[in-house]
């Protein structure tokens, strides 16, 4: 008898079946009421847990398990997702920055540190029990805001840098900032763009309720835990609600950014059409940050393959439209992801073009066809075929599968 053929396929909640071999709940994001996240399906019971989770859609590994024979593999799928994405920025309007990358770095550095130890004081402030005052909040996203109408890309790509300690407070920082660049993307006035931007900041204000047992638990959590945990943004709203000043923006984003378009979501599962613009965006923006940064439990997945999997999820959890405005906000390629060329070599986006998101500023200084460093050039995708051969982007890679570290060779270094 010949050997078992494995393939890693997607299928359908109704398609799942005792004896199928769980290989990704399609959704990592989510926590769920499973020890593991690959595991064979012995029982109806486990199959009753997946679909009361709220999950649509898994992946199986037909090598370890049954089979579906019409069902496309994990190859396929992400073609059809990188087609689709592809075809979504493809057409981007010409936007002009208002300072170069370089020239931003310098004044984002001291915009994020400030940042960062604005979110740790104000945690310890609740947990004293202490008031906040919106006055110290203000100022700082205001800053975050002016960095990022200068220069998206100096901010969001040294917020990629941090380590697993700063997590907590960073997270904070990045969502404030990515929900005030899509705001931006968005063509949404100042005003209210300020006020998204302090939402982004306290989204999490609640977790300051939370122990450090269950907030920086180095694994899974138990339900009992997780029921905590779920806790914050009601507690988050409480906290923000008895800030004198405080706008009903900012309300709605801590209260709310858990929810998901197929009310799935929590506190209040609300609907899709009862989730706000705001709310839907910060659900993105929240999502985006966290799978992409290290954390005590998991490593931090690289930021095009997370817009990968956003766009994927949004079939179900996110509004399809804004996932659409968000990649166009970011880019496929967002400044330090690794790319693969034509030509077969590695590069670093250090730089997106404005105007097509598919032609970024690349340093190349790897080659794959003879697996060695190579001396660091700059190559502009966007200019002139005399100035940059005939490379294109092929595809985004892991830096794990190279064993190479990407921002070593980017200007956020």
């Amino acid at each position: 008898m010949p050997a078992k053929i494995s393939a890693i396929k997607k299928i359908e909640i109704r398609q799942l079946k005792v004896g199928m071999y769980i290989h990704d709940l399609s959704c990592g994001w989510m926590s769920h009421p499973f020890i593991r996240n690959r595991f064979l399906i012995s029982s109806e019971a486990e199959i009753g847990k997946i679909i009361e989770a709220g999950f649509q859609e898994v992946y199986i590994d037909t090598g370890k398990g049954q089979d579906v024979t019409d069902a496309p593999t994990q190859e396929e799928v992400r073609a059809v997702i990188e087609r689709e994405m592809t075809a979504i920025v493809s057409h981007q309007p010409a936007k002009i920055a208002r300072a170069t990358l370089a020239e931003e770095l310098g004044r984002a550095k001291p915009v994020k540190e400030k940042a960062r130890q604005l979110v740790g004081s104000l945690m310890q402030d609740v947990r004293l029990g202490k008031a906040i005052e919106i006055a110290c909040v203000e100022p700082v996203v205001q800053n975050i805001t002016d960095s990022i109408f200068r220069n998206s890309g100096a901010l969001l790509g040294l917020l990629q840098i941090r380590n697993r300690d700063d997590y907590t407070f960073l997270h904070s920082v990045s969502v404030c900032a990515l929900l005030v660049a899509f705001c931006k993307a968005s063509g949404v006035d100042s005003e209210i763009s300020h006020q998204v931007g302090i939402g982004g900041l306290l989204h999490d204000i609640g977790k300051a309720r939370v122990g450090d047992e269950i907030l920086n638990k180095p694994g899974k959590l138990t339900d009992e835990e997780f029921d905590v945990m779920k806790k914050h943004p009601e507690d988050g709203y409480e906290i923000l609600s008895a800030i004198p000043g405080i706008g009903a923006i900012p309300l709605d984003i801590a209260l709310h950014h858990h929810e998901r378009f197929n009310g799935s979501g929590y506190p209040e599962k609300l609907p899709a059409e009862e989730i706000s613009t705001f709310a839907q965006m910060a659900a993105i923006v929240d999502v985006y940050d966290a799978i992409t940064a290290d954390r005590s439990y998991h490593k931090g997945m690289p930021a095009a393959e997370a817009l990968r999997r956003i766009h994927e999820w949004s079939k179900f959890h996110f509004n399809p439209q804004q996932v659409n405005a968000f990649m166009h906000c970011v880019g496929i390629y967002p400044v330090g992801t690794l790319v693969l060329l034509e030509s077969g070599r590695l590069g670093v986006v250090i730089e997106n073009n404005e105007g097509n998101l598919l032609t970024p500023k690349i340093n190349v200084f790897f080659s794959t066809k003879s697996s060695t460093y190579i001396k660091p050039q700059e190559v502009d995708l966007s200019g002139p075929i005399g100035t940059r051969g005939i490379d294109r982007i092929l595809s985004h890679e892991n830096p794990a599968k190279w064993g190479v570290n990407p921002l070593r060779f980017s200007v956020l270094a």
